[in-house]
């Protein structure tokens, strides 16, 4: 953040020493590291409720993408589902159809056999 270096910082300490005096120095110095201690622990919070926000949206984004994917998934299900169902009504209807079939022509058969047997029958009996 801030760059300081030897040469730096020892015209800072021989400015405060000329201003403040030796008396007053080391309190100065001890209030000056609390100060930019605390700073620090600010800086510090900030950063990292930055980052936390940062991380909160990245999720965000990620989530809505997958419910948008979950959303194309569940149509694409709901459109085999139709499709699933539609077939099946129609095999059913035409299973439904056969039989019927089937049933009709055995009572047509079972009607010849009975007139067969009622008309050898009444031959039987005129002779």
């Amino acid at each position: 953040m801030f760059d300081f270096g030897f040469w730096e910082l020892s015209i800072v300490m021989v400015v405060a020493l000329l201003v403040v005096g030796p008396e007053r120095l080391p309190q100065l110095a001890g209030q000056a590291g609390k100060w930019i201690g605390k700073a620090k622990r600010i800086l510090a919070g900030i950063r990292s409720d930055i980052e936390s926000e940062i991380k909160a949206l990245e999720l965000k984004e990620i989530l809505e993408k997958q419910q948008g994917e979950i959303g194309e998934l569940k149509e694409i299900l709901k459109g085999t589902q139709q499709e699933l169902e539609k077939d099946f009504d129609q095999d059913q209807d035409g299973g439904d159809r056969e039989l019927i079939k089937a049933v009709e022509e055995h009572i047509e058969s079972n009607k010849q056999q009975e007139l067969t047997l009622s008309s050898e029958a009444k031959k039987h009996e005129a002779d």
